[in-house]
């Protein structure tokens, strides 16, 4: 069955930035000009995807407005021939069909998917996190996509880090399959130092069967009192095989940590023809 529909949670409170996410979405930070959840989209969209449901909260209107049509500046923008600004804006709202769900239920990354069950049904979906995304050609949706229509199970992003990031992930103990595809057997979340099994922290993007809703409603608190995916997921190891696909030819933007925001700003910054000529300059300036 076809992959359909793309579930981007985007409910958190986004305290890694306060004071500015006090009153705007962590996911509406932007890379330059245009904000991180619409990277996130873009990808989904380009792997195939036409329904994207968004799980929100109540400070996270200004995501529904970004993807929806803006009359009164399209209007201003026609009148001060601004055609390619115009354009550019229009696309957004065109990009999907877009759903938006309150987030209810327990604290945890399990809860906003569980939410998604009424439109899902009984589907299989993709989830991906609204303040994360992976830079690939293929996208990274799409690389999973692929080993999804060939083995019909499960598939998760996987992206390998260094020693001293592994117990900020789901680390995955693994068994190769094929090249860059593996076998989970089992995924720690945040290991403490020594227990990881491995360096694939696999994480961000996820394809699921639509039976992971059972194992969700069934889901007791783990680690820090939450419900979390990774469980739903390890539960699901009864009933089905569950692939790890290592995305090539990306680079992962965690562009929820402070640093890592910063560094991809600067890097998109150097690949935009219209400032990374000034802004290189600008870079070589600075006495570091």
């Amino acid at each position: 069955m076809k992959i359909r529909k793309a579930v981007i949670p985007a409910a958190g409170y986004g305290t890694r930035f306060l004071p500015m996410t006090k009153a705007a979405p962590k996911e509406m930070l932007p890379i330059i000009d245009k904000p991180v959840i619409q990277y996130v989209v873009e990808e989904a969209v380009a792997a195939g995807i036409e329904d994207i449901i968004i799980i929100t909260g109540y400070n996270k209107r200004a995501i529904e407005d970004h993807f929806d049509h803006t009359l009164e500046l399209e209007n201003y923008l026609q009148k001060c021939g601004k055609l390619e600004q115009l354009e550019e804006i229009r696309k957004i709202a065109r990009l999907a069909n877009f759903i938006y769900i309150r987030q209810k239920g327990p604290y945890g990354n399990a809860t906003p998917v569980l939410n998604a069950e009424p439109v899902i049904g009984k589907e299989p979906f993709a989830v991906l996190w609204g303040d994360e995304f992976i830079y690939a050609d293929p996208p990274r949706l799409k690389q999973m996509i692929d080993v999804f229509d060939k083995y019909q199970n499960p598939v998760i992003s996987g992206v390998r880090v260094k020693k001293e990031s592994l117990n900020k992930y789901g680390i995955a103990r693994i068994k190769p399959i094929e090249d860059k595809i593996f076998e989970v057997e089992e995924i720690i979340e945040k290991p403490e130092p020594g227990q990881a099994p491995s360096d694939l922290a696999t994480h961000g993007a996820y394809i699921l069967t639509p039976d992971i809703f059972a194992a969700l409603k069934n889901l007791k608190p783990g680690k820090g009192g939450e419900l979390w995916l990774v469980d739903a997921i390890n539960a699901l190891r009864q009933n089905h095989k569950i692939y790890a696909r290592e995305i090539e030819n990306g680079k992962y933007y965690d562009t929820g940590n402070k640093l890592e925001y910063l560094k991809a700003n600067v890097e998109f910054g150097l690949t935009r023809k219209d400032i990374n000529g000034e802004f290189r300059k600008f870079l070589k300036s600075l006495d570091l």
